[in-house]
């Protein structure tokens, strides 16, 4: 593949995952889908280490919304800010 190529599939990658990540709430097996996705973005380095963490915790948590965690802990400012929590 091309260098243009493999960043159009890196793009279309990212545009999935950030779907993932952002699967409502009670969904069956959403907990596990956004810590996968979540996963991505971390191996991507962006998204630190105590923010996988806490979508690990919430991960077998299908209505746990990991983002008010995330929040309280004083972690994932950044990680907050491009998901639009306040």
């Amino acid at each position: 593949m091309t260098d243009e190529a493999d960043r159009l599939d890196g793009d279309e990658e990212a545009a999935e995952q950030w779907e993932l990540v952002n699967t409502p709430l009670g969904e069956k097996w959403s907990g596990r889908t956004r810590y996968a996705a979540a996963m991505f973005f971390y191996k991507r380095d962006e998204m630190t280490s105590e923010t996988l963490e806490i979508y690990r915790i919430c991960a077998r948590l299908d209505s746990e919304n990991p983002l008010p965690i995330i929040r309280d802990r004083g972690v994932g400012k950044d990680w907050l800010e491009r998901m639009g929590f306040r």
